[in-house]
């Protein structure tokens, strides 16, 4: 078979040879969840990781949180308040292939660590400003999180059923499309040409553009008519009975998404509805609301597990909605390899995702847990070059911790 998932492989694939960032060592000055969601990848695609906290609050991401996206980092802690903190960053920077910070503009530069101090002592170094706006712009220095920036780029006004019901996400979408992808993208390609060009770049990551950036399916609708479609009335967001959700007997959820044809009359043969096979894209409001009612009647008459059986094996784009307890046991992931399971310190189950990336030559581990503030400091100074005696007396003056 030409287009077997078989053809795309080797017929000797290569022997393992190290992950594909072993070697590149990445300065994460960020907190809370974009920046080190996007550290996160690079660290588990292989890179050293150094998660850089200054010696107060440090981050102060909630510690479910916290312990989730800083895998695979080392920690030290440094006052960048004081000309001995700022000196230890920049030596660190020399040996450094990426640094990741995400304060508002400006502040880099006023604490003397901006890119072009940077620069000077490392001009090969990727430096990458993840921020709500970017650099440059009237909203720059503006505050936001990830529903603001999805409220200025366009795209909260798409989420949700109705208009009048706009729509947050438990997976905010901004910050990590936005924001830890665009970034990790930007950093990929800059790493790629610093190797072969011999200089760096500085990156400039607004979490709002990279929202904007991704906005392809309501702007082909303004392009088409002029005009985005509310919340609730373009194709992929209810205007299609076909593409939508629908209630189960006991409150649970199947996702309808027969965009097309084929699918849509194999679903309609499914359930023993043939006479809904003409309607798959009805041409009136109306029709669209009669053949909406009938698949609530359809769906809600059984319960989820009904459904999840009836529709095994099926092809037809069909799915139950699962809660994500339900998908850490399901076996397509289990397959794959996404989910790892452990025992966290208190004794209780601990879960996490793994790497999404496979690729031959690499099997993704975690290396080593999230680690707590300033955990490698002193094994990260003397790594610079420091010595124990001028490690005791930064910890003593509190340039470092």
């Amino acid at each position: 078979m030409p287009n077997s998932p078989d053809s795309f492989l080797p017929e000797n694939p290569p022997a393992a040879r190290g992950a594909p960032l072993q070697g590149v060592r990445v300065l994460d000055l960020t907190r809370l969840l974009p920046g080190p969601m996007c550290t996160l990848h690079l660290g588990d695609l292989g890179a050293d990781v150094i998660k850089v906290e200054d010696t107060g609050a440090g981050d102060y991401a909630a510690e479910a949180v916290r312990t989730l996206v800083n895998r695979n980092k080392r920690a030290i802690c440094i006052d960048l308040k004081q000309p001995e903190g700022v000196a230890v960053l920049l030596r660190l920077c020399e040996q450094a292939d990426v640094l990741v910070e995400g304060f508002r503009p400006g502040v880099m530069e006023r604490l003397g660590v901006g890119y072009a101090a940077v620069a000077r002592v490392n001009p090969r170094i990727v430096y990458c400003s993840l921020s709500g706006y970017g650099q440059t712009g009237p909203y720059r220095n503006a505050p936001g999180h990830d529903v603001n920036y999805s409220a200025f780029a366009g795209v909260a006004d798409q989420m949700g059923s109705d208009a009048q019901s706009l729509a947050l996400s438990n997976v905010p979408v901004a910050d990590l499309l936005g924001g830890s992808m665009t970034a990790v993208m930007g950093i990929l390609a800059a790493l790629f040409d610093a190797a072969r060009a011999g200089a760096g770049r500085h990156v400039d990551v607004a979490i709002a553009d990279g929202l904007l950036a991704h906005a392809v399916v309501p702007l082909a609708g303004f392009n088409r008519d002029g005009q985005t479609r509310p919340a609730g009335g373009d194709k992929l967001t209810g205007a299609l009975p076909c593409y939508a959700m629908y209630e189960t007997s006991d409150a649970r959820f199947v996702a309808v998404g027969a965009l097309e044809e084929k699918f849509w009359k194999a679903f309609c043969e499914l359930i023993e509805r043939p006479d809904l096979a003409q309607h798959h894209h009805p041409i009136t409001p109306a029709q669209a609301s009669l053949v909406r009612a009938e698949l609530k009647a359809v769906i809600g008459a059984q319960s989820l597990a009904w459904w999840t059986e009836r529709l095994r094996g099926t092809d037809c784009c069909v799915t139950p909605v699962l809660t994500l307890e339900e998908t850490l046991s399901n076996e397509q992931f289990l397959a794959r390899g996404m989910v790892l399971r452990s025992t966290a310190a208190d004794g209780r189950p601990f879960a996490q995702l793994a790497c999404p990336v496979k690729m031959t030559g690499f099997e993704f581990a975690v290396r080593h847990p999230a680690p707590r503030q300033g955990q490698q400091t002193g094994d990260i100074l003397r790594e610079a070059g420091y010595t124990e005696e001028e490690v005791r007396a930064m910890r003593g003056q509190g340039a470092v911790a």
